[in-house]
């Protein structure tokens, strides 16, 4: 477990702007680049300080969130797929932000481009393991740490996709619509059990995002891009402000719901 950490000074009181995060705690996984690093961004300019898991090194981006921002952040190379580097990472980062937490954003994901036919039961486990197992695993044990602390505003993102609403015509992505069906299906049980505690659980599905994940398809981009309403792929920040809106007070009355950030390409 390696970890780079950045400390400044202690948040003000929180403010009575519903949309404000000042105050509270966040933990992102997958956050080191793409919608994972965005949404970390969001979360700190609304006031959060913010934890990033991911299995790949940080980006000089993630460093620069500290001083921009004038919060709390660190990062921990934590593999969400291994139950063991999971609750590592869990312990270390309990240490250091003094067991407070407020909002997760489960967002930590991978992809696999195989036809269905050739699928394997390695490849799907795989995949399976990270945007399901991992997801689930880190969800429950953010809201273990919010029970246990006893907080009072606890908000959990689940990061879906619209690979949840429809098949990807252009790719083959059976395994990648199944993992983030999954997600958006337990969305509303997990919401349902965690209602007693104080925790509401929301999802986001992000459409087609200029990110690294798409990056290796430029050959379908104008394709993307003719399909989509409003003809443009989406950018990470384009992404961020549901998942702010999701983790503060301004969606108190929301939880078990999904919000499909996608530029209208599920609707026409």
């Amino acid at each position: 477990m390696s970890r780079v950490s950045s400390l400044q000074l202690p948040s003000p009181p929180p403010s009575n702007n519903k949309f404000s995060l000042k105050g509270r705690t966040a933990l992102v996984t997958g956050g080191a680049r793409g919608c994972g690093l965005a949404f970390a961004e969001g979360l700190a300019e609304a006031g959060a300080d913010v934890a990033v898991f991911d299995v790949i090194d940080p980006s000089e981006d993630i460093h620069k969130i500290a001083s921009k921002h004038s919060v709390k952040t660190a990062f921990y190379k934590v593999d969400v797929s291994s139950p063991t580097s999971l609750r590592s990472g869990f312990t270390s980062f309990s240490a250091d932000f003094s067991n407070k937490l407020d909002i997760c954003v489960p967002c930590a994901g991978i992809n696999r481009h195989l036809p269905f036919l050739e699928y394997t039961y390695e490849a799907h486990k795989e995949l399976l393991e990270v945007n399901v197992m991992g997801l689930f695993f880190t969800a429950q044990l953010a809201a273990k740490q919010m029970i246990a602390n006893g907080t009072k505003c606890g908000s959990i993102v689940l990061v879906a996709s619209i690979a949840s609403y429809m098949a990807i015509k252009d790719q083959n992505s059976s395994a990648y619509c199944a993992s983030k069906g999954a997600v958006k299906a337990m969305c509303p049980a997990i919401a349902k059990e965690l209602v007693p505690h104080g925790i509401r659980v929301n999802s986001v599905s992000p459409g087609y995002v200029r990110t690294e994940m798409t990056a290796a398809f430029p050959h379908l981009i104008g394709k993307w891009e003719a399909d989509i309403m409003n003809h443009r792929l989406a950018e990470p920040d384009d992404i961020r402000g549901a998942c702010v809106f999701l983790a503060s007070d301004a969606s108190s009355y929301m939880t078990g719901q999904d919000i499909c950030v996608d530029g209208g390409v599920t609707k026409w």
